[in-house]
């Protein structure tokens, strides 16, 4: 995980962190290349980005820490998130997909992946391979 090529995509990832400390993006990005990394935050989003700059193993980074901080400050009482954004493919400039339950899952993966990582729970270099 700390080949050049993937330390580029953690270094493109923390380039489109918004100032909220979240990241999205919009589906509009399929039409316009040039929003790619560009949009309101999400939870589902914010959550790919804290677990693919986690895989690079520095979990001291401050994208991981302020990513961390808007899960937790845009969580809700009762323990979900929201997301009104539309945030899942299907058919590229023809439809896309709205799955609910992305919001809550993705987020409780990702604050579950930084925990299980900084008490040394989990096998780095396997718990992303696949075989």
């Amino acid at each position: 995980m700390t080949q050049d090529w993937i330390l580029r995509g953690r270094d493109w990832l923390e380039s489109c962190q918004n100032n909220d400390g979240g990241w999205g993006e919009t589906c509009g990005t399929y039409e316009n290349p040039s929003t790619k990394g560009i949009g309101e935050s999400t939870a589902s989003q914010t959550a790919w980005a804290i677990m693919g700059i986690c895989a690079c193993g520095d979990l001291d980074r401050p994208s991981i820490q302020r990513g961390l901080r808007y899960l937790l400050r845009s969580q809700k009482p009762d323990g979900s998130w929201d997301e009104e954004q539309i945030t899942g493919t299907g058919f590229p400039g023809v439809f896309y997909l709205k799955y609910d339950m992305y919001r809550q899952n993705f987020p409780l993966l990702a604050l579950a992946t930084y925990v299980n990582y900084r008490s040394g729970l989990g096998h780095r270099p396997s718990f992303y391979r696949c075989s």
